[in-house]
C-alpha cells in the first residue's frame, strides 16, 4: 500500500526533509551491527531510534535496502507492520504519540554501501547513503546522537567517531561499544573494523591515534611524525582562528588502502586514502604540499561542516569552501617559505577555469530537489572556485571583520545547521554592505566574464591610460563585480595597477612608458577569461621565462594555456615555449604547473607528426633537468614527467634499464610504487618484453593490497586488444567497480593516447554506464569515470562519438550531461584550427 504523502519518492526529497525537520527533534540512534570476516555473510543489525514529535502523525524513515531486508519493526515495545515504499519505511499514525517515541528495527544492511573485504569493513555514508545501511532520517538537518555497538571477529579492532566504552570478548568474537557521539548528521557517522594496526602520538598535550593496514614499517616510520605535526598545527591554528576549542571527544585518523576519496571528515575519525598521507621517499614537493593541504582541509571540516552543518545539500559548497579557504591559511603558517599567493592561484584557478570554459559549467550554489542527486553537486567549482570567490569577499569586508563574522556564525549555530544566508547575515551584521547582488553573480550563476584590457597611448607612444571592458560570454548582460590586478611588464620590472570592476567598462589613468606586455590578473587577483592583445601574446611566447616574478609567470602560463584552448596560438608554439622555459624555470610550483600543461599539450593538441618532432626535445629537456636537480623532491617531479612523455626508442630503453635496476637516477631511490608505474608505462608503450615486465613486477610487490591492485590493473596494459576489451567489459558489472580508484587507473590506461584508436570503441558504452555509476558509485566517481573514458582522446572521430552520445542521452538530467561536457572539453577543442 502506498502512503498518502505526495512527497514520498525514492531518495530523500526536499519536501519530505522539510516536513520531517518541522516535526522531529531530540533524535538518537542506538545501532548494533554484526560483522563477519566472510564477505558472503550478511551484515545484520538492530537500531533503536528515539525522537520527539509534538503531534501524532505517520513517520517516514529512509531505508533503501531491499524490502526483504527489514526483518522486524517495534514501536513502544509492540510489533508493527509498517508500509514499505519508494525506499522508505512508513510507521503509521496510530502507533505514534506526542512526545518521545521509541522505534526499533531489525534489518540486513545493503552490502553495496559497506566497503567489505575479508579483513576490513568501513563505512562511507556521504551524501545520503546511511539509509542503505540502516533505517534513519538521512538528511543533514536532523542531527542525532549515535551509540554504536559492533559484534566483530576476535583479532579485529574497531574505530568510530568516539572512544570505546566497553569491549567484551565471547566465543571467538567480541562486542565493542562506543561512547555516545555529539550531535551528528547521518553522513558524518562512521566506523571501520578489521585487522587494523594503530600508532599513538601526542603533540602539545593532545593525544592522536593513526589507524592503518600498512605492512611496510619504513613507510609508517618515515611519515608518522609529519602526519602528527601537520594535524597538530592545523588544530592549533583553527582553534585560534575560530575561537572555539576542538569540539569533539577524540581525534583519530584512519588510513584506508584505496579509499574512494582523498579524505572524509568524519568527526573524531577522519578517513584518508592511505597513499595520500604515506608518501614514498621519492615524493615530490607538490605531493608534500598536497598532503599538508589535505590534512588542513579535513581538519577544518571539524568546525566547518561537522560542528556547523549545512541545512540542505544545496549549501554543501559552504563547508567545502571554508575547508579549502582555511587550509590555505594554515599552509601559510606551516610552510612560511612557500609562495602562497602562487600556490593559491595554481591550486584553484586552472581547474575552476576548466569547468567554467566548458559547455557544462555549474554555479557554486545549485538547487537540489532530492538527495539522490547530491553527489553531482561536487566538483572543482565548489572546491576551487568558491575559495577564489571567498577571497574576494574577504577583500570587501577586511580580514578582521570577515573572521569576526565567521566566529559569530560558528557560535550561533554550534552543533546545528545553517545556510549561506545565515553566514551572510553574520558577516554583514551591523554594516551597510549589501552583498546580495555580489552573491547573485558569483554564488548563484555559472561561468566567468571575459575581461579585455586595452592601453591608451598618448604623444610619443607613451602609455596614457587603461580601459578595461568586461562582457558576459553568454550574452545575458551579467556583471561580475570584482577586484583585479593588471600587470604592466617591462624588460626590467613589473608595475601593478589595481582595478575594481563594477560595470562593463572601467578606466584607469596610468601614465608612463609603454609596456612590453599587459597581463590582466597578473598578481593572481581577478577571475575570468583575460584575452591577450597580439603584442603581449607574442612577447610572452618569446620571453615568458624572463618575467621576474614567479606569481606573474604562473599567471602568464595559465593565460597562455587559455589562448591555446581558444585557438589563438598553435599548440606547437606553446610547447616550444614551454620546453625553452622549462630549461630555466626555478620555482617548484611553476615547474609542476608547466610540466602538467606541457604533457597535456604534447598528448592532446599535437598531431602525430608534431609529437614525433617534439619528443626528443621534450625528453631531453626533462632528462637534463632531472640530472641537474638539487633535491630529491625536485628530482621526483622531473622523473614523473619523464615517465609520462617518453616515447622515443632510446628513451623507452633507458626507462626499461631503470626498471630492471641496471641503471639508477642519481639522488632518487626508486620506490616500489615508482617501479610499478614504470612497468605500467613501459607496457602501455608495448615495449618488446612488456608481459615479462608486468609478471616480474607483480612478483616484486610483497604487500597483498598493492599486489591485488597491480593484478586488477595489469590486463588494461596488455598489447592484446581482446584482453583490453575483456577488461572493459567486466566494468559493466557493478561488483567489478567496487575498488573505484583501481577502476579509474585501469580505464585511463585503456584510453591512453597511444591506444586511443582502439579505445574509441569504449566511448559509447563507457558513457552509457554513467546513469548506473551515478546510482551505485561514490560522489566523485561519475566525473572521474567520464574523464578516464575520454581523457586520452584527441581525434575528430572521438569527438563525433561523444556528440552523438549527447544527442542520444538528451533526456538525461542536465547535471549528468554536464559531466560529459566538462570531461570532453579538451577533446572538443583538440581539432580546432588556430584562429
Amino acid at each position: 500500500m502506498e502512503p498518502h504523502d505526495p512527497a514520498l519518492e525514492p531518495g530523500v526529497s526536499l519536501a519530505l526533509a522539510r516536513t520531517r525537520a518541522a516535526m522531529l527533534s531530540h533524535i538518537s540512534y542506538s545501532l548494533e551491527l554484526t560483522l563477519s570476516a566472510d564477505v558472503a555473510d550478511p551484515v545484520t543489525g538492530r537500531i533503536t531510534v528515539r525522537f520527539t514529535t509534538p503531534t501524532a502523525h505517520e513517520v517516514v524513515f529512509d531505508f533503501a535496502a531491499a524490502q526483504t531486508s527489514l526483518r522486524a519493526t517495534r514501536v513502544g515495545g509492540l510489533d508493527v507492520v509498517p508500509t514499505l515504499a519508494s525506499e522508505h519505511i512508513v510507521v503509521p499514525i496510530d502507533v505514534i504519540r506526542p512526545g518521545e517515541n521509541v522505534v526499533v528495527f531489525d534489518f540486513i544492511s545493503d552490502a553495496s554501501v559497506l566497503n567489505r573485504g575479508a579483513d576490513l569493513v568501513y563505512s562511507l555514508f556521504v551524501p545520503a547513503r546511511a539509509r542503505l545501511a540502516f533505517p534513519c532520517f538521512d538528511q543533514p538537518d536532523l542531527k542525532a546522537r549515535f551509540t554504536l555497538t559492533l559484534d566483530i571477529p576476535a583479532g579485529w579492532q574497531a574505530v568510530s567517531n568516539t572512544p570505546i566504552d566497553t569491549d567484551a570478548a565471547s566465543e571467538g568474537r567480541h562486542r565493542v561499544r562506543f561512547r555516545e557521539t555529539e550531535p551528528l548528521a547521518t553522513y558524518l557517522f562512521a566506523f571501520a573494523a578489521g585487522l587494523l594496526a594503530v600508532e599513538h602520538g601526542s603533540r602539545d598535550g593532545r593525544l592522536f591515534r593513526v589507524w592503518h593496514r600498512e605492512h611496510d614499517r619504513k613507510l609508517i616510520d618515515g611519515n608518522l611524525d609529519a602526519i602528527l605535526d601537520l594535524h597538530a598545527s592545523a588544530l592549533s591554528w583553527l582553534e585560534s582562528y575560530t575561537g572555539i576549542p576542538y569540539p569533539f571527544s577524540q581525534f583519530d585518523t584512519v588510513l584506508v588502502p584505496s579509499f574512494q576519496f582523498s579524505g572524509m571528515e568524519h568527526p573524531g575519525a577522519i578517513f584518508y586514502n592511505a597513499g595520500r598521507l604515506l608518501l614514498e621517499s621519492s615524493a615530490s614537493e607538490h605531493e608534500h604540499l598536497t598532503r599538508a593541504s589535505l590534512i588542513a582541509h579535513e581538519t577544518a571540516h571539524m568546525w566547518f561542516g561537522d560542528l556547523v552543518t549545512m541545512r540542505w545539500f544545496d549549501d554543501v559548497w559552504l563547508k567545502e569552501v571554508f575547508a579549502n579557504f582555511v587550509a590555505e591559511k594554515v599552509l601559510a603558517k606551516v610552510f612560511p617559505d612557500q609562495d602562497h599567493a602562487l600556490r593559491f592561484f595554481l591550486a584553484n584557478y586552472p581547474s575552476s577555469y576548466a569547468v567554467d570554459r566548458s559547455e557544462g559549467p555549474n554555479a557554486i550554489r545549485q538547487p537540489l530537489e532530492n538527495l539522490s542527486d547530491a553527489g553531482q553537486l561536487y566538483g572543482p567549482i565548489i572546491y576551487l572556485k568558491a575559495p577564489i570567490v571567498f577571497r574576494q569577499l574577504e577583500l570587501i569586508l577586511g580580514e578582521d571583520r570577515f573572521r569576526d563574522g565567521v566566529r559569530r556564525y560558528l557560535s550561533a549555530h554550534r552543533f546545528g545547521n545553517a545556510t549561506w544566508n545565515d553566514l551572510l547575515s553574520h558577516l554583514t551584521s551591523g554594516a551597510d554592505t549589501d552583498l546580495e547582488a555580489w552573491s547573485s553573480a558569483w554564488i548563484d550563476q555559472a561561468g566567468r566574464p571575459i575581461v579585455r584590457v586595452e592601453t591608451s597611448l598618448g604623444p610619443g607612444g607613451r602609455l596614457a591610460g587603461l580601459v578595461c571592458r568586461a562582457s558576459d560570454p553568454a550574452a545575458r548582460g551579467r556583471i561580475w563585480p570584482q577586484r583585479i590586478d593588471v600587470a604592466l611588464g617591462y624588460a626590467d620590472r613589473i608595475e601593478h595597477v589595481p582595478l575594481t570592476l563594477l560595470d562593463e567598462m572601467t578606466t584607469a589613468a596610468v601614465v608612463g612608458e609603454r609596456p612590453a606586455y599587459v597581463l590582466a590578473g597578473g598578481a593572481g587577483l581577478g577571475y575570468g577569461r583575460f584575452p591577450l592583445d597580439r603584442t603581449s601574446c607574442q612577447w610572452l611566447l618569446d620571453h615568458v621565462e624572463h618575467v621576474p616574478d614567479a606569481l606573474t609567470r604562473g599567471v602568464a602560463w595559465v593565460t597562455l594555456w587559455d589562448e591555446l584552448l581558444e585557438g589563438s596560438i598553435p599548440a606547437i608554439a606553446f610547447l616550444r615555449t614551454a620546453v625553452r622555459a622549462l630549461a630555466r624555470e626555478t620555482d617548484g610550483q611553476n615547474i609542476e604547473r608547466l610540466l602538467s600543461t606541457a604533457v597535456r599539450a604534447f598528448w592532446t593538441f599535437l598531431s602525430v607528426t608534431e609529437r614525433d618532432d617534439m619528443a626528443a626535445a621534450l625528453e631531453g629537456c626533462v632528462a637534463e633537468r632531472l640530472r641537474s636537480a638539487r633535491t630529491t623532491t625536485e628530482r621526483a617531479s622531473w622523473f614523473a614527467a619523464l615517465r609520462q612523455v617518453t616515447i622515443t626508442g632510446e628513451g623507452c630503453a633507458q626507462l626499461e634499464r631503470l626498471w630492471r635496476r641496471e641503471e639508477s637516477v642519481a639522488g632518487l631511490p626508486l620506490s616500489e610504487g615508482d617501479e610499478t608505474t614504470l612497468a605500467f608505462e613501459l607496457a602501455v608503450r608495448s615495449v618488446a618484453n612488456w608481459r615479462e615486465i608486468l609478471d616480474v613486477q607483480r612478483e616484486r610487490i610483497q604487500d597483498p593490497e598493492r599486489r591485488a591492485r597491480f593484478t586488477f590493473i595489469a590486463p588494461a596494459l596488455s598489447s592484446d586488444a581482446s584482453e583490453r576489451e575483456a577488461t572493459f567489459t567486466r566494468f559493466g558489472d557493478r561488483r567489478a567497480r567496487a575498488r573505484e580508484p583501481w577502476v579509474l587507473t585501469a580505464m585511463s590506461y585503456l584510453s591512453h593516447p597511444l591506444r586511443q584508436a582502439h579505445a574509441r570503441r569504449f566511448i559509447r558504452p563507457g558513457l552509457a554506464l554513467l546513469p548506473e555509476i551515478k546510482q551505485t558509485g561514490d560522489i566523485f566517481f561519475p566525473a572521474r569515470w567520464a574523464e578516464a573514458v575520454l581523457g586520452g582522446h584527441a581525434s575528430p572521430a572521438a569527438a563525433a562519438i561523444v556528440r552523438q552520445c549527447l544527442t542520444e542521452c538528451d533526456d538525461w538530467p542536465l547535471r549528468l550531461r554536464n559531466v560529459i561536457l566538462v570531461a570532453a572539453d579538451l577533446l572538443f577543442r583538440a581539432g580546432r584550427p588556430p584562429q
